[in-house]
């Protein structure tokens, strides 16, 4: 039996040995790849999609394991998907299975996978809508994902989440950031996280006064304060995040949400395999070397040359 099958056969048996290896090979390139995806956007089933984003430092690693206890103690399934900052040197995700989710590994309910931004924009990993239908078809009831945390670039997770959960903390500027990143146009729910610090209520009313000028929500975006290291509020949170998740069904914008991220993941494959043919063809026959040393005495730009190159090797000319 090909390996490829026999990864697809273990996803059905929710063997999370065959998960970890499909995302291993998706995640690598490999020839297997193809045929892994093909079979489970067919098993894909109807999990709850979270995404999680942040500035660094809010306690987002924190949160998600609060989140996980109370999913789990509800007697639903998690998946949880965290895209790690890279090793410029391996390529590798630096801070891997975060230590702060360990004690989770022992729970056949939960299942962590970190992933290697490897210099993709948006605070993702070039793989992470790839990973999610893995993780769908493995019959996930929430499937997490926690970016890396890079502030402005992180927008990109509304194009594959159900909902976006922002989380932000008192005295870190996060007010006047939301402002600066068009936060406030990414998230579903709102959370304040280390709620116990000073000016927590403060932070939570500058939210609410921003959110209130919009008096054009179909869904108006609720602000909870947590304190994710002791627990507290995560389990209003979740109820929140329900809350949304419910309103795209009663509303019919669920399936729009899920258009939406076949979108992202039907660009990014578009964006892989162009640059990719471009610079295996160009590579080829010099062109590439050609245009590089063009570059380095200063007689083009990038963006003339990329136009060039396209041109060249994929738009038709007329006969």
């Amino acid at each position: 039996m090909y390996l490829h099958n026999q990864v697809i056969q273990g996803l059905r048996e929710k063997k999370r040995a065959a998960l970890a290896r499909a995302v291993t090979l998706v995640e690598s390139g490999s020839e297997h790849a193809p045929h892994i995806l093909e079979q489970a956007y067919k098993l894909k089933g109807r999990s709850k999609i979270v995404g999680i984003t942040g500035s660094p430092g809010v306690g987002k690693s924190t949160l998600v394991d609060s989140l996980i206890g109370v999913i789990r103690e509800r007697g639903h399934s998690v998946g949880v998907i965290a895209v790690d900052p890279s090793s410029p040197f391996t390529g590798g995700a630096i801070l891997g299975d975060r230590v702060r989710l360990r004690s989770r590994t022992t729970d056949d309910g939960v299942f962590f996978r970190s992933l290697a931004s490897r210099g993709y924009l948006g605070g993702l990993s070039r793989h992470t809508g790839e990973v999610i239908t893995l993780f769908e078809a493995f019959g996930f009831d929430y499937i997490l994902v926690e970016t890396v945390g890079t502030g402005q670039s992180e927008v990109d997770i509304m194009r594959y989440a159900h909902s976006v959960l922002v989380v932000m903390a008192p005295g870190l500027g996060d007010d006047i950031q939301a402002i600066k990143a068009g936060i406030l146009e990414i998230g579903d729910v709102f959370c304040v996280n280390k709620a116990d610090r000073p000016d927590a209520d403060r932070d939570v009313a500058v939210l609410e006064a921003m959110l209130a000028l919009n008096k054009d929500w179909q869904w108006k975006p609720p602000v909870v304060k947590t304190v994710a290291s002791q627990g507290k509020g995560v389990p209003e949170l979740l109820d929140k995040i329900d809350e949304h998740l419910e309103f795209l069904k009663q509303s019919n914008l669920l399936e729009e949400r899920v258009s939406r991220s076949y979108l992202a993941a039907l660009e990014a494959n578009l964006r892989r395999e162009t640059v990719d043919l471009i610079l295996s063809k160009a590579r080829s026959d010099g062109t590439l070397a050609h245009a590089l040393k063009q570059l380095s005495e200063g007689k083009t730009y990038p963006a003339a040359l990329a136009k060039q190159l396209v041109k060249t090797y994929l738009i038709r000319r007329n006969d």
